[in-house]
């Protein structure tokens, strides 16, 4: 299993929300290229990178920021970068791809029409194209169900029926979180990962939300998960560096 850094921007900020909600976000001093370059040179491979202003609203007010970051880990070290928040159309696909980075993360879009994966998939190389669904569990049904637009509003269609298409179309990648843990330091949804694995074994997974410690990266690898995307942790020092190391070399 890898660790994937991540970093969540807002107004160029670096911040990590608790379970989805923007209003309960804690900010960092650190600038997000100096830290990208950090965990660079760490060993880590692929950096997480979400425009949270793009998942809320569309608004890529950090567009900037984000091809500075892209070039400057380009430039400087072994790193490729994977790009979410607000791209829901074939251009902003492309218009990743073409600034560097080496894959795209889509979800809301996908969520409300899972057709338009299937035309992504058949335009752009798979491998460079991840759909993230960000879930809650249902107390009803005990389901999964993917939350959308910025964790604001639940989709249509559940977790298993939404990777069912996807993983027909050719899907390879898939970016799991539960809300309810996110940025919660509580521990991964290891259920849901392990739920993941046995239904989908052909998907490469990356689990997100509620890392907090050593023990809950050996927890993920135990259900074979095959990365581990992991933000407050590293910056609040849940998580060194050091300890880091392995799993960001991978």
């Amino acid at each position: 299993m890898r660790m994937i850094p991540a970093i969540d921007l807002i107004d160029g900020r670096c911040v990590r929300l608790r379970e989805g909600n923007f209003e309960a976000q804690t900010a960092y001093d650190a600038d997000p290229i100096e830290l990208a370059l950090e965990y660079a040179e760490a060993g880590a491979h692929w950096l997480h990178v979400v425009d949270l202003d793009g998942a809320r609203d569309g608004k890529r007010r950090n567009a900037s920021l984000i091809t500075r970051l892209v070039e400057a880990v380009q430039e400087r070290a072994d790193m490729q970068v994977q790009l979410g928040g607000g791209i829901r159309n074939a251009d902003a696909i492309a218009s990743a791809l073409g600034m560097g980075v080496g894959r795209v993360v889509v979800g809301s879009a996908v969520c409300a029409n899972p057709g338009l994966l299937v035309d992504w998939l058949d335009t752009f190389n798979p491998a460079s194209v991840v759909l993230a669904v960000d879930v809650r569990i249902s107390d009803d049904d005990g389901r999964p169900w993917p939350w959308v637009h910025g964790w604001t509003q639940r989709a249509d269609i559940d977790l298993w029926a939404l990777l069912g298409a996807a993983s027909s179309a050719g899907l390879r990648q898939v970016l799991c979180t539960d809300i309810s843990r996110d940025g919660t330091l509580a521990g991964p949804n290891i259920a849901l990962y392990e739920a993941l694995r046995d239904r989908y074994p052909g998907l490469c997974i990356q689990s997100s939300g509620g890392v907090g410690s050593v023990d809950d990266l050996r927890a993920l690898e135990l259900v074979r998960v095959d990365a581990a995307i992991t933000g407050k942790a590293l910056l609040d020092g849940r998580i060194s560096l050091d300890q880091a190391r392995p799993w960001l070399r991978g």
